[in-house]
């Protein structure tokens, strides 16, 4: 791709994922989740974004397998066309929660956004380490289910039994496909170092751990929402039954 299709291509996902999320808005929203309309459109935008890539970048590998054997020069018009579409998603994203939004508020995930978009532009742009941004990317097939669990608890489905299947299937695809992911990707940059300039290996060093302190923190938010808080209810529980 020539750089007037990756301005192209990140000016039109910009564009289409403003539409999803109008669209989204046009549709019908549960009435607890009409307190904060903003977050029901943003979240379930981040939900169609992180369908959407998660396939895609699986999809990248499946089809131009020699990817994976060279991440740093070996890539296609589809892999490379995949990065340039979330860079556009994450510029996005950033805009619509620093309107929408105070900054106090979603200043971690503002600095996520700035640094994935620095990382990825550099790859779209040098035409270089384009398999490792969608090997990154394989992280939003986790998101899938991250994103559908706080659509489920704004919909006030929080104890269904659909809510505890996502839960499960949430925390083994946060294992495998976050934690395992960026693990994988900390050890090929620096096996790869050599084969690196210093001011990308020095901003990529820096991005991943950025991206694993943020992970590990959410990973023990989630642990305690989810499962740590189930298991103290049922001890409560256990108690008044006594107590009775």
């Amino acid at each position: 791709m020539e750089l007037n299709s990756v301005i192209l291509t990140t000016g039109s996902s910009v564009g289409f994922f403003k539409l999803v999320n109008y669209g989204i808005g046009k549709l019908p929203i549960p009435e607890t989740a009409q307190r904060n309309v903003w977050k029901w459109k943003n979240i379930s935008t981040s939900f169609v974004h992180s369908l959407l890539t998660g396939v895609w970048s699986v999809l990248c590998f499946c089809m131009h397998p020699q990817m994976a054997e060279d991440l740093i020069e070996t890539h296609s018009v589809f892999s490379h066309a995949l990065v340039s579409v979330s860079i556009g998603y994450f510029i996005y994203d950033f805009f619509d929660m620093v309107i929408n939004q105070k900054i106090s508020h979603s200043w971690e995930l503002l600095f996520h956004h700035v640094v994935v978009i620095t990382c990825f532009g550099i790859s779209v742009l040098t035409y270089r380490y384009v398999g490792f941004a969608v090997v990154a990317l394989l992280v939003e097939i986790n998101s899938i289910f991250l994103h559908l669990r706080q659509v489920l608890r704004m919909a006030s489905l929080a104890k269904s039994t659909f809510y505890r299947v996502n839960s499960m299937i949430n925390l083994g695809t946060y294992v495998v496909f976050r934690i395992n992911t960026l693990a994988w990707m900390t050890r090929w940059l620096v096996l790869n170092r050599d084969l690196i300039p210093l001011v990308s290996y020095t901003i990529g060093s820096v991005g991943l751990a950025i991206m694993t302190a943020m992970n590990i923190v959410l990973f023990y938010r989630l642990m305690r929402s989810d499962f740590m808080k189930s298991s103290r209810e049922k001890e409560v529980s256990k108690e008044k039954e006594k107590e009775m």
